[in-house]
């Protein structure tokens, strides 16, 4: 318990705090409108930015963030305005930005610091400015999906009704994905490029398990989130392992343990059940 003092663990467990209530929120949109893949190829397309930053000189996320809203938008435009499938817009820009950010690395004279820590995370290097940029994004998002929680609900699960009563759903479509965008880039140091996308979504299916209305999934994949990172991060620092690893294992090790309980449950109702009769 003696780590607690330190200050870097401190902000990692506020970074996980915030991270999960972001990913809950985000995760629980992509994972419900089917667009895992959409927020894989921001990902791994924000790649491109990174590659600029380190080439230009400028802040690597920033960068970043500017290429990832830019593939958000693409991805958007190009589906809807230009009769492109959705899957291959994200193939076109999941591909460019994984190709210019290779090309701008490689033409980076000398190392370039902290590239290991973008592909797959570092919390413990988490500073007080990243938390206060993580805090206010946090908290928009919140005020955003509380102040529109019905038209989102809406546009997800019923776009004609949706129309029917006046809501634009092409703009809620469009800030949703800045709000992917952003979210990824800023998850980006955390867990890194490589294991996001399971942040996103695992503990959205482990809290399916349990229910399946939107604002408990929510709420539900949140504590999951929590929960598995507090636990990932401290025995990452016992066994001194990658942080943003061992969170994703302990993710996936809850989702198994969840699902191995409810059968057995099940399994003794209906045993229970059948030796009544």
């Amino acid at each position: 318990m003696d780590i607690l003092q330190y200050t870097f663990f401190q902000n990692a467990l506020i970074g996980i705090l915030l991270l999960s209530l972001t990913a809950a929120i985000i995760g629980t949109y992509i994972v419900t409108r089917r667009m895992v893949f959409v927020a894989g190829g921001i990902t791994h397309a924000s790649f491109g930015g990174l590659g600029i930053g380190y080439f230009t000189g400028i802040s690597p996320t920033l960068s970043a963030l500017i290429f990832a809203t830019l593939s958000a938008v693409g991805i958007e435009w190009m589906s809807r305005n230009r009769h492109v499938r959705e899957d291959s817009a994200i193939a076109v820009w999941w591909a460019l930005g994984m190709a210019v950010g290779i090309i701008f690395i490689f033409l980076t004279p000398g190392y370039t610091p902290g590239l290991t820590e973008f592909l797959f995370g570092n919390i413990l290097t988490i500073t007080h400015g990243d938390i206060i940029i993580f805090a206010a994004f946090t908290l928009t998002l919140i005020a955003y999906t509380i102040t529109h929680y019905h038209s989102i609900l809406y546009t997800i699960f019923d776009r004609d009704f949706a129309h029917t009563i006046g809501i634009n759903t092409r703009l809620i479509d469009t800030i949703m994905m800045l709000f992917v965008a952003v979210s990824v880039v800023l998850a980006i140091r955390l867990v890194g490029i490589m294991l996001l996308i399971s942040l996103l979504t695992i503990p959205h299916i482990t809290a399916e398990l349990f229910t399946s209305r939107y604002h408990h999934l929510i709420y539900l994949s949140g504590a999951i989130c929590i929960l598995s990172g507090v636990v990932g991060l401290i025995v990452s620092s016992i066994i001194n392992v990658p942080t943003g690893a061992c969170i994703v294992l302990t993710l996936i090790a809850v989702y198994l343990l969840c699902r191995i309980v409810l059968f057995t449950l099940r399994h003794l109702v209906t045993a229970r059940q059948s030796s009544q009769q």
